[in-house]
């Protein structure tokens, strides 16, 4: 019996472990018997666990959100790892934990982030640009901090959306150096704010995890949210029209494609620009996090976020991971 992390689970391993259950339903099967679907967590991953016919008590018992003791087997079903739970019990105060230790955390510290942030922002020099962002991203901070950029996809962890902005920002001030008819102040505004209005679109506790879209979420989503709030900051502070016009195409058309939820595609050359950061950062998080777990020389599993890829891990290039700062 093996106290592994997620990230280290193979079929037939035999583990036993603290876990955080950061989603949970009951379900019926097809013999008419209830059971726990829960997904466990830890820094390093996630899983999905059952735990068979559960009883009534095990339905208020187990919830999202608090710490577990799980002993159980490791399966592969439908090409995804899947953990049949064959004992399962409530953290306890004299356990020690510490419930953040299980909650996967962006690889740098969020307020060392944020600082750099401000940096970038005070780089726009443009006062009406300036003075929308920051207006903005002062009144979101304490989100900012903590929540995710997505629920389950690409940096779907504590303080996830402010590395992918920072990372965003990043590239996009080398694009300028290659590109100088970039305007830079309008691409690092866009960056910052095009998906700033997923602080308003999902409910996250100070886990960073998301537990649900809220309402407006759901009926508007992200990109109509952030048009809103753009607009309504940029009246509030007497912006010119067309700056503020300009940016918010940038955030309505940065998913590129309709059925993407962007009814106009990028008309500007940095809304072309934005469009594609966000997806080159989405994309090498996503197959760096897949590649860290892949072993030197051999393939990966099929990727669902990569169109059902496998991706293979070089033996020449072996990828060193950051070492990781915790959230506190």
């Amino acid at each position: 019996m093996e106290n592994k992390k997620i990230s280290e689970m193979k079929p037939g391993d035999s583990v036993q472990n603290f876990f955080l259950i950061k989603s949970v339903d009951c379900k019926t099967s097809n013999n008419n018997k209830r059971y726990l679907d829960l997904t466990l967590a830890d820094q390093s991953g996630e899983i999905n666990a059952k735990l068979w016919d559960c009883k009534p008590e095990d339905e208020s018992r187990f919830r999202q959100q608090i710490l577990v003791k799980v002993r159980g087997t490791i399966f592969e079903w439908q090409s995804r790892l899947q953990l049949k739970i064959e004992k399962i019990r409530l953290s306890a105060p004299e356990d020690g934990l510490y419930i953040a230790e299980f909650v996967p955390v962006a690889p740098r510290e969020a307020e060392g982030m944020y600082q750099e942030l401000l940096q970038y922002i005070a780089a726009i020099q443009h006062s009406d640009l300036h003075k929308i962002v920051s207006t903005i991203i002062e009144n979101k901070k304490d989100k900012l901090l903590i929540y995710p950029a997505a629920k389950q996809n690409h940096h779907a962890v504590r303080s996830g959306l402010l590395f992918h902005i920072l990372t965003m920002l990043q590239l996009g001030e080398k694009i300028t150096q290659v590109y100088p008819g970039i305007n830079r102040d309008l691409l690092y505004a866009g960056v910052i704010l095009h998906d700033i209005a997923k602080l308003d679109e999902m409910k996250a506790g100070e886990l960073g995890i998301v537990s649900e879209y809220t309402p407006e979420g759901e009926l508007l989503g992200h990109i109509v949210q952030g048009i809103k709030l753009i607009d309504q900051t940029a009246k509030k502070i007497g912006a010119d029209g067309e700056i503020s016009l300009l940016l918010q195409h940038m955030i309505l058309s940065h998913h590129y494609e309709p059925e993407f939820g962007s009814p106009k595609r990028p008309m500007i050359p940095e809304a072309e620009v934005l469009h594609y950061l966000d997806i080159i950062d989405a994309r090498m998080y996503d197959m760096n996090k897949v590649l860290d777990n892949t072993k030197a020389g051999s393939f990966s599993d099929k990727v669902w976020l990569l169109q059902n890829r496998k991706l293979y891990k070089a033996t020449f290039a072996e990828r060193e991971k950051p070492a990781q700062e915790h959230n506190r």
